[in-house]
């Protein structure tokens, strides 16, 4: 699988969980040479605005914040693709059922309590509300929703449905299996699908050619037979 690079609301969203989606922001992830997406911290907000994991109001806020501050925002994108590269191996130990590597988790912990550590609730009309303190870094807000969705998915039980791609390129995209039987294999059957059920037809038919080849008589062979 691999996204439109480079084009604003070209990502794919394959995998049932924003956390997983982030993770797979990079092309051919399990492969040697993974092939990045999030060129910049603009990358990374046209992301979670197509994600929906930004309302465009907040979204233009950060947008122009970007531009009065670039080196904060070089820091706050830079941060980000460290926590998305934990996000994606603490996924894939977990679907593995391998330890969680150790340093992938300190990462994914200083995230959270520098984004999600400033918490409270505030009295609404309806009762109370949750409600958030800016973080020491106000841009790297946008990484909230999706430490909020690492939280959900890698505490509950649903972690134990984490899959990765079957492809065997390197795609690497991880997904939330939900079928019944857990018997999804790829990212997208429309992309490395569709590829590995056309190499298996290309396949069966090199089989059945050589099959044939074998089972046919050799040149002269019927000929002799006859004139015994």
């Amino acid at each position: 699988m691999k996204n439109a690079t480079g084009r604003p609301g070209t990502w794919k969203l394959i995998a049932g969980e924003p956390c997983l989606d982030f993770a797979n922001t990079a092309d051919w992830h399990a492969s040697d040479r993974p092939r990045e997406t999030l060129h910049t911290f603009a990358d990374l907000l046209e992301w979670c605005r197509q994600a929906r994991l930004v309302e465009p109001r907040t979204a233009g806020e950060m947008q122009r914040a970007a531009r009065r501050r670039p080196s904060a925002a070089r820091a706050a994108w830079s941060r980000a693709l460290a926590l998305r590269e934990a996000l994606y191996r603490i996924a894939l130990a977990l679907a593995r059922r391998e330890p969680v590597p150790a340093d992938d988790l300190a990462t994914l912990n200083r995230a959270l309590r520098s984004t999600l550590g400033h918490q409270s609730l505030e009295p609404t009309a309806a009762g109370l509300s949750r409600a958030w303190a800016p973080p020491r870094q106000p841009l790297d807000a946008l990484l909230r929703p999706i430490l909020e969705s690492a939280v959900h998915l890698l505490t509950s039980d649903r972690h134990l449905r984490i899959g990765q791609c079957a492809d065997d390129r390197g795609c690497g995209w991880l997904y939330v299996d939900t079928t019944k039987n857990r018997s999804r294999r790829w990212c997208d059957m429309t992309d490395c699908g569709n590829r590995a059920k056309a190499r298996r037809h290309v396949e069966r038919r090199r089989r059945e050619t050589r099959k044939a080849g074998r089972a046919r008589p050799a040149p002269g062979r019927a000929g002799e037979e006859a004139r015994g």
